[in-house]
């Protein structure tokens, strides 16, 4: 999370949240209350960019000259496209277009808006109320609009435009500052102004107007003697940095302060304070003295807390704060508290609801606390809470009170609690989300960012400890999940043990098992406080919290759950929604849950305590497998008609999701790619290893992804090494299968070879047909990678023959398509023509878009090599519009290389260079480096046929450092491109 408070505003039925951006501080997007992602930090720059535009289009030379100025990168025009393609997902529909070669953020009126275009009407709305005299109006139109800052503007974001935007934000906010602060000035306000000037001056001390608004505050305030000095002192500052004297005006405030000027005397003074109540109650706790971020926070709840003391005729403010146990509620709700004690002179009343305890505070009883507290007599107290409740309310009539109602149960107990009268304010913090409290500004309170957590540690621990293991505190604040009180024990500890490093603390936290037991300190402890939670739950909410628990990865989709829980996903949802109102559960996004890490380790703690018979964990995982098995092979199947993997999995008693249409299908395996292999990690034992493996081979599509690839890998190492643990061959011989694959796919082509020809003695041991058919056809696949064509033909004609035996057409069409090659390698271009035809249209018969992409690709390399360049170019962009399609970002980029190498045949080098330079892009971080080899060496092809001999060289020397680096059969075809220009 990014720290941002999501506030939920009370919406009619129906009506879509708002967009929010924000470039006053970080750069920033919200749905609603809910955070959006923003990227990366050069797509924020873009993000950003199109933002200070206001609506106006920038075209792409435009946006790649903020972002990188003179020195752009080769592929920068495909990375403004990236960034604006993620951007285009993550926000609503229409707001980002593109438009003459260019794009733009449009906001429509009611559907966003900006924190720097809220700045500025408000400033213009200031200057407005200045002239027409209004200037209390002017001042807190001011305020309001400097408070949108939060930060440094454009925080972190790089580029030489964000440079310059930065410099004129910070320079607009000095100006608006300094107007706010001379018209403190002119209502009197100087002895307050004070020391805001003074900051000011000391963090720009070369800023003269802030040094003559302070001179002329001094001044007023009695400090004739200060004021003169801060002259003296701004005369040698600007005669030691720039060799310059004082301007003539501050030079002239200097003299008329030494004559005493009547002219300088202070205004009429503004009129007098409501005389204070007799009895003004100040029952804050304490704020803490190491209270640490939070500024966003701060802001939101200020502002409301100040609009509520200063809006003539507002209803009473309410701000509810949301979280869960231990992220700091109390702590900033009391820190705001105090800030706002000038806004609400006539008192502050504070109570502990005890609403996480045994017996919750009751109303009655805490609304005769506040009479007694506000000065009524205890004699006159009526029983009833309905009267209590009538005459405090009475009591407060004119008064302006601000209330802190900590700790409470629920809405029923805050009721009767509220002031009710304009000018008065309540802050209530709950563990529960109060969406039944009306007109309440509701605020979710999440855990410290990264920056704030490492603060609140060191200013506990020191900074002399922590600067010299800083990457160990970062080690333990992550353990401690960012949570500010599991923050505050570990610090404490650390601070009262002289002789612990910081490393020892994080190696101690480093274990989960017993990382919440670490985690306490005296009266402290974090897993007392979700204790506190747990113990609140009916007995089905705590079913659900334990077992939900027990799943590894980092969310699960409301299916998922139902799967684990083995309820309707109506009813599922219904308890993942009151969990999440208990704050034991945060919503990820609509459909999705997650757990607060330290709090899922609390769970998995409550599963093997209180989940009774013990099966029951087992049995929720084994349904979690299920599901995911079932609905992955669902996914298979429908990209693959025909195809007989399916028939051959492990069968499945827990159902999975059912799709009628391909892209729905993809999109959730994809959605669903972290939490699939987090599923298969997690099943490795005796009783589910056989299905995990399945799952693993039915995911394939990951592999390619680029963005799971390497995750899938690593599964499928795991599961090969837990299968030969076991004695489970068939499950091994899979696992290889997939591991051949995965090594194909990023061009290892040697632990390819190995992993396939192990899998197919182990496919022919365990009598697992499919195996043996796919491992045959994998192993054609690497012989002609590896230029052994004799042994190629024999494995694709084995695999051939298997696959008819298995009656698995499209393992037959790729057996085809593969032997396709063998024959274009040995020559035999019309047979090898024959053979991918014959593929495709075994495809096309099973209407297999997807493989039938697979097979145009083999046609299009042999029509290449027979000189049909036209159908080549034909097929190969057919099956470029399905990979692309189908975000198989592999066989995209291969396929834009296969078409650069039939332009450089059909001598049109420019368009190979394009296709070349897209298909690097596309395979950045995929394919592996003999393939990216490949590709530099038909880019470097176009280049020097343009007349780009240089950049040609550039590429083929890159490409030789791979190829010999691999001990590649390549690098000759290399060196020989190399020698001419060499000789030259």
């Amino acid at each position: 999370m990014d720290g941002v408070p999501r506030v939920r505003e009370q919406r009619r039925p129906g009506e879509s949240a708002a967009l929010r951006f924000s470039v006053l501080g970080p750069v920033r997007a919200w749905r609603g209350g809910e955070s959006l992602p923003t990227g990366s930090p050069q797509q924020r720059a873009l993000l950003a960019a199109l933002l200070l535009r206001e609506g106006r289009t920038a075209t792409s030379g435009e946006l790649i000259d903020a972002l990188w100025g003179d020195e752009p990168p080769s592929q920068a025009l495909a990375a403004v496209r990236t960034y604006a393609s993620r951007l285009r997902k993550a926000l609503d529909p229409g707001v980002l277009i593109s438009e003459s070669g260019g794009y733009a953020i449009r906001l429509s009126e009611g559907a966003g808006t900006l924190d720097l275009a809220e700045a500025q009407e408000m400033s213009a709305d200031a200057e407005k109320a200045k002239h027409s005299g209004d200037l209390g109006l002017a001042r807190e139109l001011l305020n309001r609009a400097l408070g949108l800052w939060d930060g440094e503007p454009l925080a972190s974001v790089p580029g030489p435009y964000a440079d310059t935007q930065r410099a004129r934000l910070e320079e607009w906010r000095l100006q608006l500052l300094e107007s706010r602060l001379d018209m403190d000035l002119e209502q009197g306000c100087h002895a307050e102004a004070v020391s805001e000037l003074t900051a000011l001056t000391a963090a720009h001390p070369l800023r003269e107007r802030l040094r003559e608004l302070l001179m002329l505050a001094l001044y007023r305030s009695g400090r004739q003697a200060e004021a003169l000095a801060v002259y003296a002192d701004t005369r040698r500052l600007l005669a030691d940095e720039l060799g310059v004297d004082p301007r003539a005006g501050l030079k002239e405030l200097q003299q008329r302060i030494l004559q005493a000027d009547p002219g300088l005397a202070e205004p009429s003074a503004p009129a007098a304070e409501p005389v204070a109540a007799a009895v003004r109650p100040a029952q804050l706790p304490a704020t803490v003295t190491d209270f640490t971020g939070r500024a966003s926070f701060v802001q939101e709840l200020s502002d409301v807390l100040a609009a509520a003391a200063t809006d003539e005729g507002r209803v009473m403010a309410v701000s509810a704060l949301a979280g869960i146990g231990g992220v700091g509620k109390t702590t900033l709700a009391v820190h705001v508290a105090h800030q706002a004690r000038a806004a609400f002179p006539d008192g502050q009343l504070y109570v502990d609801l005890q609403g996480t305890g045994p017996r919750a505070a009751e109303p009655e009883t805490v609304l005769g606390a506040f009479l007694r507290a506000l000065g009524h007599p205890s004699s006159s107290i009526p029983d009833s809470l309905e009267e209590r409740a009538a005459l405090y309310r009475s009591v407060l009539d004119g008064r302006r009170i601000l209330v802190l109602l900590d700790n409470a149960r629920d809405a029923a107990q805050v009721r009767p609690l509220l002031p009710g009268m304009e000018g008065c304010a309540a802050l209530v913090t709950s563990r529960a989300r109060m969406v039944d409290l009306a007109g309440a500004h509701l605020v979710d309170l999440d855990v410290m960012s990264p920056e704030e957590a490492l603060q609140l540690f060191t200013r506990i621990v020191g900074q002399e400890r922590v600067a010299s293991e800083r990457e160990a505190a970062l080690d333990v604040v992550a353990a401690c999940g960012f949570l500010p009180l599991a923050i505050r024990i570990a610090a404490s500890r650390l601070a009262a043990r002289r002789t612990w490093t910081v490393s020892v603390l994080a190696a101690k936290l480093g274990d989960e098992r017993r990382r919440l037991d670490e985690l306490q300190a005296g009266d402290l402890a974090v897993k007392a406080t979700f204790e506190l939670g747990y113990g609140q739950l009916e007995p089905a909410q705590a079913r659900a919290f334990r077992l939900l628990g027990l799943a590894d990865g980092p969310d699960i989709s409301l299916a998922a759950a139902a799967a684990v829980l083995d309820l309707p996903v109506e009813d599922t949802e219904d308890l993942l929604e009151s969990l999440v109102d208990t704050s034991l559960l945060e919503s990820a996004a609509p459909g999705r849950y997650r757990y607060h890490d330290l709090v899922r380790l609390y769970a998995r703690a409550c599963a093997e305590r209180d989940e009774q018979p013990p099966s029951e964990r087992d049995a929720a995982l084994s349904r979690l497998l299920d599901f995911y098995l079932a609905t992955t092979a669902g996914v298979y199947a429908i990209d693959r008609p025909g195809d007989r993997l399916v028939e051959h999995l492990e069968p499945t008693e827990y159902p999975g999701l059912v799709f009628e249409d391909r892209h729905r299908a993809q999109d959730w395996l994809y959605a669903e790619a972290v939490c699939t292999l987090a599923c298969v990690r997690q099943s490795m034992g005796p009783e589910t290893l056989a299905r995990a493996v399945d799952l693993l081979w039915a995911a394939c599509d990951l592999a390619e992804s680029g963005a799971n690839s390497k995750e899938y890998e690593a599964v499928a190492g795991a599961a090969e090494a837990a299968a030969q643990e076991a004695g489970a061959p068939r499950a091994q011989g899979r696992a290889l299968t997939t591991l051949a694959f995965v090594h194909h796919i990023t061009g290892r082509f040697d632990p390819a070879d190995r992993a396939a020809t192990r899998a197919l003695k182990l496919a022919l041991a365990s009598a697992d047909p499919l195996t043996s058919c796919w491992s045959s056809n994998i192993l054609g696949v690497i012989a002609i990678y590896q230029n052994r064509h004799e042994d190629g033909e024999a494995h694709l004609t084995r695999a051939i023959e298997n696959f008819r035996a298995c009656e698995d057409r499209p393992g037959e069409a790729s057996a085809l398509c593969n032997l396709s090659r063998i024959h274009l390698a040995t020559g035999r271009t019309a047979s090898a023509v024959a053979l991918a035809q014959q593929g495709t249209a075994m495809y096309d018969d099973m209407d297999h878009a997807l493989k039938g992409a697979n097979g145009r690709y083999a046609l299009g390399l042999a029509l290449t090599q027979s000189g049909q360049l036209s159908q080549a170019v034909g097929r190969l962009q057919e099956a470029l519009a399905v990979f692309r399609d189908s975000r198989q970002r592999l066989w995209e980029g291969m396929t834009l290389f296969r078409l650069a190498e039939a332009d450089v045949a059909a001598r049109r080098p420019a368009q190979a260079a394009a296709n070349a330079e897209l298909a690097l892009t596309v395979l950045r971080g995929i394919g592996g480096d003999w393939r990216r080899g490949n590709v530099l060496t038909v880019l470097g092809r176009a280049l020097s046929a343009i007349g780009q001999s240089g950049r040609a060289q550039v590429c083929w020397r890159e490409a030789l450092d791979i190829f010999e680096a691999m001990g590649a059969p390549e690098a000759a075809e290399v060196r020989s491109l190399l020698k001419p220009l060499a000789v030259a």
